[in-house]
């Protein structure tokens, strides 16, 4: 790890358990360390937003099998979903760190390729968490869209101008809340998974006893009818409708990014993923089974609906129009919540790969606020790359929702990358106090493997019969930025091959004479050397 000029702040004299950890991995302290286990297992679940998430892809599900990948779509995938999570924790608990993904790749890899790993990762991961921004703030302006159209009485339709003008509103707005210290932030983590925990029970338990007799659909129907309204064969249908719970329930890396803003680092991360996953998955299941209870038989009515959005038509059937509106509303402010904290995990994953230098303009991004302690400069980077992804929805329907999967594929990519490199590779992994034992590799295994094969999938149109305006531009997306990052790399004179060598030391010397034992090796062997998740050369 190389050396470099710190750009801010006060420096510990006696680090706590935490700043030791994190100054074997080669880092000062930073940030305040603000958030509580529970905070950082409550920002993990309302990251996920399971029932904004369901009702923003809904559209997924219905098409490639109505109720039976509604509710068996994703019970399949929900332990899948887990080993996914299971995997990442054990590396999350062996080297807490804000860049997390592109550091374990690092640390694990050969010397040989483990630098250009780390940079695809880096940038992998840092794409996955802008677009999850956009993707998000798209389906919020969305939604409220639907909501002006409920409260019109299905007479008003938006266009793409007014849909952008509201998304534009959004980012902002949540710029400037993500600003704020990391105590407010913290705390408000606590009304956050309070509100999403409500809204979750308010669908599972009201929507039923308030539903007309003329919607509720009978056991058979719910748990066992088959609706290919796609076109594509049945069986390939139903591994489509996975889009809805893996979009839903994705975003495992979001505590990682807050690694070093919370306290018992080692042990809250891991459990934060694997929290939020179970939480998450045992929730939507039971939404989606009232859903396909209250949804009515005429699902191609639902899919066409005036108002825009599935869910909102079903609940505008069960509720009224008041009932629905007034649900809604809560759906859409979790939604907010949900963007809100993609902002801010995407910021700190920025600040990390600028901390690194990895990054255009990384002298400019990595600061952190003198007045808030927070990196504002990378959540308002963020925020205005953002604002240029919408600007896709002035190209086609297509293009704006190939935003959707570009997030899941590319994250994928910057997952599937560091647990592959650990067993792939000669390496001294150390676990941290969350290790999964002998599980760990046929966990890994089912993780990748899963992965691998619904990235191919992910690439295909929802209709076999698609026009250049209904393609799915994913791989063009995710191929065309992925190129220019290796592009950036291996590019004559300037590229990151000339001078990226993986995660950056910014430790002063006093500091690592606390954390560090000096001998006569250099600074970057000292480093290679201490890594909590050590590297042995092949």
């Amino acid at each position: 790890m190389a050396a470099r000029a710190p750009a801010t702040s006060k420096q510990h004299l006696q680090p706590g358990a935490d700043e030791a950890i994190l100054a074997k991995l080669g880092y000062k302290q930073e940030f305040c360390r603000e958030f509580t286990p529970l905070e950082v297992s409550g920002l993990a679940f309302s990251y996920t937003g399971v029932l904004p998430g369901i009702a923003s892809v809904l559209f997924y599900a219905i098409p490639n099998g109505g109720p039976v990948a509604m509710v068996w779509g994703w019970a399949i995938a929900g332990p899948f979903i887990m080993c996914i999570g299971l995997a990442m924790a054990e590396l999350a608990s062996a080297a807490p760190t804000s860049g997390g993904l592109y550091y374990w790749t690092y640390s694990l890899a050969s010397p040989r390729c483990r630098n250009l790993l780390s940079w695809i990762v880096g940038y992998s991961n840092t794409i996955q968490t802008i677009t999850g921004v956009a993707s998000v703030n798209w389906a919020c302006a969305i939604q409220i869209a639907a909501a002006i159209s409920i409260a019109s009485g299905q007479a008003y339709v938006t266009t793409n101008e007014q849909l952008y003008g509201i998304y534009t509103a959004l980012v902002l707005s949540h710029a400037v809340l993500v600003s704020l210290g990391t105590q407010v932030l913290a705390r408000l983590q606590r009304l956050y998974t309070f509100v999403n925990l409500c809204l979750c029970f308010i669908v599972i338990i009201a929507l039923p006893i308030a539903t007309p007799h003329e919607y509720r659909n009978s056991a058979s129907f719910a748990l066992g009818d088959f609706t290919n309204l796609a076109g594509w064969p049945s069986g390939f249908a139903f591994i489509l409708s996975f889009m809805s719970p893996l979009y839903s329930i994705g975003g495992y890396d979001a505590s990682v990014h807050m690694s070093e803003e919370a306290s018992n680092a080692a042990t809250a991360i891991p459990w934060a993923i694997i929290s939020s996953i179970a939480v998450s998955v045992v929730l939507g299941w039971g939404i989606n089974v009232s859903l396909a209870f209250c949804m009515g038989t005429d699902l191609e009515s639902i899919l066409n609906s005036p108002i825009g959005q599935p869910m909102a038509q079903i609940l505008y059937n069960s509720l009224g129009q008041r009932g629905a509106l007034a649900l809604w509303c809560l759906i859409i402010s979790t939604l907010y919540i949900v963007a809100s904290n993609s902002l801010l995990v995407g910021s700190r994953q920025t600040f990390a790969f600028s901390r690194d230098g990895a990054l255009p303009f990384s002298r400019c991004l990595y600061r952190i606020n003198s007045y808030t302690k927070t990196p504002v400069n990378t959540v308002w980077f963020d925020a205005i790359f953002v604002l240029v992804i919408g600007l896709l929805a002035f190209v086609s329907t297509a293009a704006i929702n190939a935003v959707f999967t570009i997030g899941l594929t590319a994250s994928y990519v910057s997952f599937i990358t560091p647990i592959t490199t650990r067993f792939v590779f000669k390496n001294d992994f150390k676990p941290g106090p969350f290790h999964l034992g002998k599980l760990s590799f046929p966990i890994a295994a089912i993780a990748v493997s899963s992965m691998v094969f619904m990235i191919i999938v992910f690439f295909f149109p929802s209709t076999p019969q698609t026009t250049a305006q209904e393609m799915n531009y994913t791989v063009v997306v995710l191929g065309g930025y992925m190129t220019l990052a290796i592009f950036w790399y291996y590019c004559p004179v300037y590229g990151g091959v000339h001078w990226f060598n993986g995660p950056v030391a910014n430790l002063t010397p006093s500091m690592k004479d606390e954390s560090r034992d000096k001998n006569s090796l250099s600074k970057k062997e000292q480093h290679d050397a201490e890594l909590s998740v050590s590297v042995v050369d092949v």
